[in-house]
């Protein structure tokens, strides 16, 4: 059964690929070339490898987030909205708080989880005080926090030089340090991995993971069963939403340095298709964020050196998430005809 599971994504991928290729020749171009210059582009070098998992590193937090709270049988669509008011908060902390490194890093990590977490608990306590359905007050909810942000960024935390959107730089003492000099490949994917890790070991040696993954399975059950539902949606929300600022904790302390309009590069709604195409699981969610991670950063080298646009990458991810959901759909329309005989 694992195996025929791990099957199903290589199969979607590899069928992504072959559409893609003849989308390419469409375009006149050779699919062995164009794909031969996105794995160079994003392993062609050290400064390649670190680009790829600097992408990787962003990509798992959003894949992290997506994971829990489909566990807990609730759907997450606005780890956009969480990657933008974690990557706020942790930007004030790290701009306006002068402290020690050893401290002021982890404190900003803490204010985006904290940021990124109340974002997804409003969404939990709407759900269970008013049945509000999550998938459209998530979507709703990352409108108000991508133009918050926006606000922000125009007015009251704006940078004193320059016209562009943008807050004053970091301090320092915020910077997540360098794994490799003269590249943005930081301590980020190291605190990804130890995340993954203690997501494995959540779900699979806790009461608590073990509780919300009956919620996930079966609400009416787990009432049965004595559990605090609508508890345990709140605080899955949180969770699932904490790990979306920790995303965007990525971005402002490794890679921009900063907080500026258009912080994400759309990788909290790539957080459904990194999760779905992992199965949900730990190493899964590791392994399709690192396939994310080279087409984000390989595509760059398609743009450069051949006559595509970028967009032959985002038809990649399109393909990719259509294969998975049609999947995840038929699998789920198979459990519902299951338990109806």
């Amino acid at each position: 059964m694992k195996v025929h599971r791990a099957v199903k994504p290589v199969l979607s991928i590899f069928l992504a690929l072959l559409i893609g290729a003849a989308v390419i020749l469409l375009l006149g171009e050779n699919p062995v070339t164009v794909y031969g210059v996105m794995f160079k582009g994003a392993f062609g070098s050290t400064n390649a490898l670190a680009g790829t998992l600097v992408k990787t590193t962003t990509m798992i937090f959003v894949g992290l987030s997506y994971g829990f709270a489909y566990k807990c049988g609730l759907v997450n669509i606005g780890i956009e909205g969480q990657l933008y008011m974690g990557g706020l908060l942790c930007s004030l902390t790290a701009i306006y708080i002068e402290l020690p490194p050893i401290i002021h890093i982890p404190l900003c990590l803490l204010a985006g989880f904290v940021g990124g977490a109340a974002w997804g608990a409003i969404v939990g306590f709407l759900k269970t005080r008013f049945r509000a359905s999550e998938m459209i007050t998530t979507v709703m909810m990352n409108y108000v926090a991508i133009f918050f942000v926006s606000y922000m960024v125009n007015g009251p935390i704006k940078a004193e030089k320059g016209t562009y959107p943008q807050s004053e730089p970091i301090l320092k003492s915020a910077e997540l340090p360098t794994l490799i000099p003269k590249t943005q490949l930081t301590i980020g994917f190291l605190i990804a991995i130890a995340a993954i890790v203690l997501y494995v070991l959540f779900w699979k040696k806790t009461a608590v993971g073990y509780e919300m993954e009956m919620v996930g399975s079966s609400e009416q059950v787990a009432r049965y069963a004595g559990i605090p539902v609508d508890k345990i949606a709140i605080w899955s929300m949180a969770v699932s939403g904490g790990l979306g600022g920790l995303a965007g904790c990525m971005e402002v302390l490794g890679v921009q340095h900063k907080i500026m309009e258009g912080l994400s590069a759309g990788y909290g709604f790539d957080g459904i298709a990194v999760s779905l195409l992992g199965n949900n699981g730990g190493i899964g969610i590791f392994l399709s964020s690192f396939l994310f991670g080279i087409m984000r950063y390989g595509g760059n080298a398609i743009q450069m050196f051949t006559k595509l646009s970028v967009a032959v990458i985002y038809i990649l991810q399109a393909l990719i998430i259509l294969l998975v959901v049609v999947d995840v759909f038929k699998r789920s329309k198979r459990r519902e005809q299951h338990v109806c005989h």
